[in-house]
């Protein structure tokens, strides 16, 4: 840590926005902004708009020189490269590598500028300063546009030979010609199910193929999100609730085979459909318990992040930014 620097930047690359934070040693986020992921055709022209967004933010605490360094939490982000690679939930960088970590350091003046896994991010984020402080084995499951994971074991994040273990979002759920597309190319993925976008979509088909009442078809089958689940779910709408039991046996399940490789003491779930509280996390603790081999069962705790979602990510990405 270079104490006399005494900022860095997080910044919490998501599908939807990126959010910028000046944080201080004590993980205080002094400033932030944000800009919209997917408004932009290319990566250049997104780390234009990034550095606009940034320059007044470094400006109110005494600009560049006092900032030790930039982490960036992204989709498909290897710490290894400093690049988002094929990401497909990212329109600018689905179809090749995209060296980000040294595009924006080559637009701040050679600021050391590191990058990781958006869920890794969390993760870190998680264990500095939310419900993760002082475990050592734990998962964080993200669940937003995509689904993601940050895995750390003895304290330390998995990240592989290539940077790029621990993608739990993509492991097979459905198997054959039954399994939903998903954005990686492959169908039947934990994400093409328990994503916010996934959730939206089980809403849809369940409308489509029956005619049973519910307030979800109060508005377009079209415009239907994540949100409207919720909403729905908390006024005891019978189908909402339907789809949140679907999504949680799912989730569980996969956390049952989860826990086989890494026996965590907690999985940690972290976005905006962990909003809805019980009625997302019973379902998914009672189909783990039902799943998992006896060994695990009834070890592992169920939590919901203790952050707020952009904050935990921003803080968490901003730890790379102290290091040497």
């Amino acid at each position: 840590m270079d104490t006399q620097k005494p900022f860095v930047i997080g910044v919490d690359l998501g599908g939807t926005n990126t959010v910028f934070g000046i944080v201080d040693a004590r993980g205080n986020i002094l400033a932030e902004n944000s800009i919209k992921t997917q408004a932009y055709k290319t990566a250049d022209t997104f780390v234009e708009a990034g550095v606009v967004c940034l320059t007044p933010l470094i400006q109110q605490v005494g600009g560049v020189s006092n900032i030790a360094g930039m982490g960036i939490g992204a989709p498909n982000g290897n710490y290894y490269s400093g690049a988002i690679e094929y990401a497909p939930n990212l329109s600018w960088a689905h179809e090749g590598v995209v060296p980000l970590a040294k595009m924006f350091s080559s637009q701040l003046g050679g600021l050391p500028v590191r990058l990781t896994n958006d869920a890794n991010a969390a993760a870190m984020g998680e264990m500095a300063y939310g419900a993760a402080r002082g475990m050592k084995n734990f998962i964080v499951i993200t669940l937003g546009t995509g689904v993601g994971s940050g895995i750390v074991v003895n304290g330390q994040l998995l990240y592989g030979h290539d940077g790029f273990a621990g993608e739990l979002g993509h492991v097979t759920m459905v198997r054959g010609a039954e399994g939903r597309p998903c954005g990686c190319g492959r169908t039947g993925c934990l994400e093409a199910y328990c994503s916010a976008t996934g959730v939206a979509r089980t809403a849809r088909e369940i409308l489509a193929n029956t005619r049973r009442p519910s307030l979800l078809r109060n508005k377009p089958a079209e415009e239907l999100e994540s949100l409207d689940v919720s909403i729905a779910a908390g006024k005891g709408d019978e189908v909402a609730n339907e789809i949140f039991q679907f999504t949680g046996k799912m989730l569980g399940e996969a956390c049952a085979d989860f826990a086989a490789f890494s026996s965590p003491e907690a999985f940690i779930f972290f976005g905006g459909l962990c909003k809805a509280g019980n009625l997302i996390m019973k379902p998914i603790e009672e189909a783990y318990n039902q799943h998992v081999m006896s060994i695990f069962r009834g070890k592992a705790k169920f939590l919901v992040s203790g952050l707020m979602n952009a904050n935990a990510a921003v803080l968490g990405a901003s730890a790379l930014g102290w290091e040497e």
